[in-house]
């Protein structure tokens, strides 16, 4: 049986369609029982799970088409964003942001509204302006912002069908700079936390949680970085990869070269595996204006949290209108952890801190590890009956349902 990338998920079925075109993905999902979506696995839950079958779009014949006004640009549901940013970039076009690691799907990032970083930043979620959706019975149907229901499609969760194709926001391309800084005292934290982290275009915060400080600094930007100190960090004195022990050329070249969006934006290099998938993650967002007292109550478990983690990162994600998104509404602050690969000592850790950042109505990232009741994620969300509403006219048969989702939304 087939795994995610971690290894922590092994998927309870043997049988993976993967349809080379769209008549095949309807005919699949036509014939199919139940049904899930594989992206690029990079989900540490069983949102992708079913015991019937899971259909891959890898096979897909790979789609990258330019709108005649270069304002948007269409892609196959298979397509990674490592793939897609270089043609962009050829094109003297960029996507307003990435994530970490350019090795996920464009389809299955969205779902789960994953995001990268900066304050003016919305999650990759909020470039799409339309999707193609094959439904359970196989019909294909095309949603654009002139629809009511792409804000709540956007970040569907693979609850509504097959998304075979999605039509992004691009602008013109763009030059950053990437400077890491190590070592910021924790007054600077309490004193200067908002401008620290408005301070360039991507902003991201690295602590071990073994110290009131935080490790390291990493800063994308348009313009240099005036020499010195950084509100009292230093400057690293070579390049460094956020978790430790791990070899730096992983990543994107740092120490203030210009270069393009997509060679600076994530952490990790598309020709490196960003790590050995020797891991658990969790993630939580909270509202930007509670970020302070939010990494107060996480220190407060600092040592509960050390004992089983790698790393963790902190970063800042605008607010949308996406019915699913966890930045519905308001900016917010993430906070991302990566585990060791333990789930029996990890687990009770996570309810710890789920429980230390209730206060801050935290909504966790929906491919990642939380144990959050289902009533309790139908309150953090204004619009979840809408999604459960839309979703049932999508799939009222539930043939997109699993464990996951049918805990989440209730049996079709």
């Amino acid at each position: 049986m087939g795994t995610n990338w971690a290894g922590n998920v092994v998927f309870s079925t043997e049988t993976v369609h993967r349809p080379k075109s769209i008549t095949e993905v309807q005919e699949t999902t036509a014939a199919a029982g139940n049904l899930r979506v594989l992206g690029s696995g990079h989900s540490f839950n069983r949102l992708a799970d079913t015991a019937g079958a899971q259909l891959s779009l890898a096979d897909l014949p790979r789609t990258i088409e330019i709108a005649p006004d270069r304002t948007t640009v269409r892609v196959d549901g298979g397509l990674r964003y490592g793939d897609l940013a270089p043609v962009l970039a050829e094109a003297g076009l960029a996507v307003h942001n990435l994530a970490s690691l350019p090795h996920i799907s464009v389809a299955g990032a969205v779902a789960t509204a994953t995001h990268g970083s900066g304050v003016r930043n919305g999650n990759l979620a909020t470039a799409v302006s339309g999707l193609e959706i094959v439904r359970a019975d196989g019909e294909l149907v095309t949603l654009t912002r002139a629809d009511s229901d792409l804000a709540g499609a956007v970040v569907g969760l693979g609850a509504l069908g097959v998304v075979t194709a999605l039509t992004l926001d691009v602008s013109p391309a763009f030059e950053l700079r990437q400077y890491v800084y190590e070592n910021l005292p924790a007054t600077a934290i309490a004193g200067a936390l908002d401008e620290i982290l408005a301070d360039g275009y991507s902003v991201s915060l690295f602590t071990r949680w073994t110290g009131p400080g935080v490790d390291q600094v990493w800063i994308k930007r348009h313009d240099p970085m005036p020499a010195g100190d950084f509100h009292g960090a230093t400057p690293a004195a070579g390049p460094r990869h956020p978790v430790p022990g791990m070899p730096a050329e992983n990543c994107t070249e740092q120490g203030g070269v210009p270069g393009p969006w997509h060679a600076r934006l994530p952490h990790f290099r598309m020709e490196f595996t960003p790590s050995s998938g020797e891991e658990l993650q969790s993630e939580w967002h909270v509202p930007l204006t509670s970020a302070r007292d939010a990494i107060a109550a996480v220190g407060e478990l600092r040592e509960r949290v050390a004992a089983v983690l790698q790393v963790c990162e902190i970063r800042t994600i605008a607010a949308d209108d996406l019915w699913l998104s966890p930045n519905h509404g308001r900016d917010s602050l993430a906070l991302h952890f990566t585990w060791i690969a333990d789930t029996e000592a990890v687990l009770p850790v996570v309810a710890d801190l789920e429980r230390a950042l209730a206060p801050f109505e935290a909504r966790p990232h929906w491919g990642k590890i939380f144990t959050a009741n289902p009533a309790d994620l139908h309150a953090a969300y204004p619009r979840f009956a809408d999604f459960a509403a839309l979703a049932a006219r999508f799939d009222p048969a539930g043939k997109f349902r699993n464990e996951y989702l049918n805990a989440l939304l209730g049996k079709a």
